[in-house]
C-alpha cells in the first residue's frame, strides 16, 4: 500500500493523509458481488475515469470528460453493452449519467468489472457525492461534496481504490 492508494474501510477513505468520511452499499462489502446486491465489491481497483457536469462545475482536473444529455450507464447483464457508456436511446436497462440531483455532478469511475465485463457481476461501481449525509449506496463509494471536489483534483489516471 502506499500513501496515493485510496483506502475505503469502516466508513471511511483515506488519501493523502486525510480522512474522508464516506459511505458504501446498502449490502455493505462483499466478495461476491452481483448486479443488483447493492453491494460494493472488497478488492483492488483502479480508478480509470473522471466525468463531471460543465453546466453544473468547473472541471475538476485536466484528465475529466464532460457528462453530457444522453449520457448512460448500461447496468444490463444481457447487453452487449454491460458496465460500459453508452449514449440514449438505449434498448436496455441503464443508469442515467447526468441526473437531476447532484449525485453525479462529479464522479470517479472504477473498473470493477470493466472492460471486460462478465455478466452479472455488477456495474457502475463509482465514487461520488452521496444523497444524504452518510446515507448508504446501491454499492458505490459516495462522500459530500466538497470532499469529492478535493479527491477529484488529486486523483490520477490508474490510481488504486482498496476496498476493505
Amino acid at each position: 500500500m502506499s500513501a496515493l492508494d485510496i483506502v475505503y474501510s469502516a466508513r471511511r477513505l483515506r488519501y493523502r493523509g486525510k480522512y474522508i468520511a464516506a459511505t458504501s452499499g446498502r449490502g455493505g462489502t462483499t466478495d461476491r458481488k452481483t448486479e443488483g446486491d447493492s453491494a460494493t465489491p472488497r478488492g483492488v481497483h483502479s480508478i480509470v475515469g473522471l466525468f463531471y457536469r460543465p453546466d453544473r462545475v468547473v472541471l475538476p482536473s485536466g484528465w475529466a470528460q464532460p457528462i453530457y444529455p444522453g449520457d448512460l450507464w448500461c447496468d444490463d447483464p444481457r447487453h452487449p453493452a454491460y458496465n460500459h457508456l453508452c449514449r440514449a436511446p438505449l434498448d436496455a436497462s441503464f443508469e442515467h449519467l447526468r441526473r437531476s440531483d447532484p449525485q453525479y455532478d462529479v464522479v470517479l469511475i472504477t473498473d470493477w468489472n470493466w472492460p471486460e465485463a462478465v455478466s452479472g457481476r455488477g456495474s457502475a461501481i463509482f465514487m461520488h457525492q452521496w444523497r444524504l449525509p452518510g446515507a448508504p449506496t446501491a454499492g458505490c463509494i459516495a462522500m459530500s461534496r466538497s470532499d469529492l471536489h478535493w479527491l477529484a483534483a488529486r486523483v490520477t489516471p490508474g490510481c488504486r481504490l482498496i476496498i476493505r
